[in-house]
């Protein structure tokens, strides 16, 4: 079974891909799409569109989650960010990839034990927990541990589902 994580972003947006085999966990693949910032919101909404399309098709996953948009001060950002979760979540959904969302204390909790963990602690216990020779960089390490979240909040039905397969 193949696990999609996504961590969006309106100038960079990482992913992290998981494949589980019964309960042995291998990253099969993680990295960050760089979107060109001097570009209108429109091309590059696009231009994720393109990116994704073209991991979706190399990996074709099984389940994927998104992170949920953290709220903070600026609501010109939330919007933005809303557009961006928009098209991935619209392009899961045309690819029939079922879909589930985590708010980012959720995906922290699950991942280090902590809600309020630094981007520090996520990158050392994602390259602690996949065996990775070195951490991946901050947006894909997000990537892996939403991915990782996924598979720690949903195994046994995963699971389930992957031995009817």
């Amino acid at each position: 079974m193949i696990l999609l994580g996504i961590d969006p972003g309106s100038r960079k947006c990482g992913y992290g891909i998981l494949h589980i085999d019964k309960y042995k966990i291998i990253a099969a693949g993680c990295g960050i799409i760089k979107l060109d910032e001097k570009k209108s919101l429109q091309d590059r909404l696009l231009e994720l569109y393109n990116h994704l399309s073209k991991l979706i098709d190399e990996y074709k996953p099984d389940v994927a989650a998104v992170e949920e948009i953290f709220f903070g001060k600026n609501l010109h950002s939330a919007f933005t960010l809303g557009n961006v979760r928009g098209v991935i979540l619209l392009l899961l959904k045309m690819n029939n990839i079922l879909t589930y969302n985590y708010s980012p204390r959720e995906i922290k909790q699950s991942v280090t034990g902590k809600g309020s963990a630094s981007k520090k602690q996520i990158e050392y216990v994602i390259q602690s927990i996949l065996n990775l020779k070195q951490a991946p960089k901050e947006d894909a390490a997000d990537a892996l541990a939403i991915a990782m979240c996924l598979f720690n909040k949903e195994k046994f039905n995963l699971l389930k589902t992957e031995s009817r397969l």
